[in-house]
């Protein structure tokens, strides 16, 4: 070191090959002083900083993960609350088909009951409106035979019990005419 030194105090320029010793010594020191300040200070809050984003990224991957069970819970929880609504629908449109087709064939009683109680009396009405077509028949045609067998016999019939009794007679023996002819023809 004397040598350099020595040279560059008698005016020889520095060899750019050879590193100047008190430089690099400075420079060392420096990079001590950075070294320790770095370790001290910024290695720390860089360390902190990245634990905290490891925390942060672990908890949201977690919370993700247990949303994600609670979604796939309630996803299976919904698909079955659905498959147990259809399965009640179709139950219910089950339960309506058979209600309905009681409902038809109660209603089918029903009208056939009415139908046969409006036929009843009609049959009823009809046999009592022949009855009283008979009877005013007899009426009529009994006065028309009294009056017709007066002029005939000459003498007058008006004794009420005569002429029902003439009435009767003459019918009866018009039914047996009827029955003898509807009876030779059939």
């Amino acid at each position: 070191m004397d040598h350099i030194v020595l040279a560059a105090a008698e005016g020889e320029t520095h060899s750019p090959v050879l590193p100047v010793w008190s430089e690099v010594i400075l420079a060392l020191i420096v990079f001590a002083i950075l070294y320790v300040l770095m370790r001290k200070f910024v290695v720390p809050s860089f360390e902190k900083t990245f634990a905290e984003r490891t925390q942060a990224i672990e908890g949201g991957l977690s919370a993700a993960e247990s949303k994600q069970a609670e979604a796939d819970a309630k996803l299976a929880e919904l698909e079955k609350q659905l498959a147990d609504a259809r399965h009640e629908a179709a139950r219910i449109r089950e339960e309506a088909r058979e209600q309905g087709a009681g409902i038809i064939a109660e209603m089918r009683e029903q009208a056939q009951a009415e139908s046969t109680r409006i036929v009843e009396h009609g049959k009823t009405q009809i046999e009592a409106e022949r009855q009283q077509a008979v009877t005013s028949l007899r009426a009529e045609v009994g006065a028309l035979a009294t009056g017709l067998a007066g002029r005939i016999v000459g003498e007058s019939l008006d004794d009420e019990a005569r002429q029902s009794r003439v009435v009767d007679r003459f019918l009866s023996e018009l039914e047996t005419q009827n029955g003898t002819t509807s009876g030779s023809v059939n």
